[in-house]
């Protein structure tokens, strides 16, 4: 039986992933009425460059309210199909796949972006009233979120159906579902932010509910070609909250509902000084999901170097490494790593005089 590593392509249904290193979505915070511009092509782009597999987006709001902030992308309207469909293009040109990572922020909408402080914009500031699964306060002290009703959930899952299928237009190869770090179908499954006492909160099967619609809304429009990711926070960190039991049981039931793989993550609900955090602190929950599953999944997480990222796809732990803010650092980590590992990895003709 041959031993995956951290360069062995993976087919998940008709998309192919040259090596098994993924671009993490991280907000940019740069976009203007949710348009991708220079900024986004040049990001992502380069990452595709340097050999990244997967090169998925920033969390990309389905609707205007479901931003973190005013600068965040957004895919609720046609118009923001073309300049997204310019970046995809470069992607795929560069023997790399585009990902998008579709978003609603919930109660932690309408934050100003984080070098200005990252507090709440009221409306009198140009902000907005966010939404969530239960009334919650805000930032400023004195707002409180709006909880959902149930039309406001059918226009959700809606958003979300819509906001699929421009994707697809725009040329996105892989759809991730995004249910972590306290947005809002992350606020709907955790007991710690989820209050309901209707069909959407309460039990295990309630807070789920949602985020399963989400998916079966998200499946109608996509091809058999197309794989479906959803990241989820696999813990609260807090003991009344959810947790990696919790991970496994909804993982199965993503499973049935037709995902194809759990990027795990963690948090969202807790401050950061409360979590674990330490090199490869969340891979633990990438292995046991994908061990009590069979579900694929993603680790992700102070994943940094070559070796570590290769040891955790050569023992099983996970099939894909999402790498987050090292690739901030270095666009070529691919490059690098493959060199490290001494690993044969195609270099755009450009560059080729740079091969070592």
């Amino acid at each position: 039986m041959t031993t995956n590593t951290l360069f062995s392509p993976l087919q998940i249904k008709g998309v192919t992933l040259k090596n098994r290193i993924v671009m993490s979505p991280m907000c940019q915070y740069s976009a203007k009425d949710g348009f991708a511009d220079d900024w986004h092509l040049v990001h992502l782009g380069s990452r595709a460059v340097g050999g990244t597999a997967l090169v998925i987006s920033e969390a990309v709001a389905i609707s205007p309210e479901g931003r973190i902030s005013a600068g965040d992308l957004g895919i609720w309207s046609e118009k923001h199909v073309v300049p997204l469909r310019r970046i995809t293009d470069f992607i795929h040109s560069q023997g790399a796949v585009a990902g998008i990572q579709l978003a609603h922020a919930g109660y932690k909408a309408s934050t100003s972006v984080p070098w200005e402080g990252r507090g709440y914009v009221s409306e009198e500031e140009g902000g907005w009233v966010p939404i969530s699964p239960s009334e919650t306060p805000l930032g400023d002290g004195k707002t409180f979120s709006r909880a959902l009703t149930r039309d406001g959930i059918e226009q959700v899952i809606s958003d979300f159906k819509m906001a699929t299928q421009r994707a697809l237009e725009a040329g996105f190869k892989v759809i991730e579902i995004h249910a972590a770090h306290g947005y809002l179908l992350n606020e709907f499954l955790s007991p710690l932010a989820n209050h309901r006492t209707d069909e959407y909160g309460g039990s295990f099967e309630n807070r789920a509910r949602l985020l399963l619609e989400v998916v079966k809304a998200v499946k109608e429009v996509i091809t058999e070609e197309t794989p479906l990711f959803v990241r989820i926070s696999a813990t609260d960190w807090q003991e009344d909250g959810w947790n990696g039991d919790d991970s496994v049981r909804l993982a199965g039931l993503l499973m049935e509902a037709g995902a194809d793989l759990i990027d795990c993550s963690t948090g969202g609900f807790v401050a950061p000084s409360v979590i674990p955090v330490a090199p490869n602190y969340q891979v633990p929950f990438a292995e046991r999901i994908k061990a009590e599953t069979r579900i694929k999944t993603g680790a992700v997480g102070l994943i940094t170097t070559a070796q570590q990222a290769d040891e955790i796809i050569r023992t099983g732990k996970a099939d894909l490494v999402f790498v987050a803010r090292e690739l901030l650092r270095n666009p070529y980590f691919a490059q690098t790593a493959a060199y490290e590992l001494g690993q044969e990895l195609s270099y755009p003709n450009q560059y080729l005089r740079g091969k070592k």
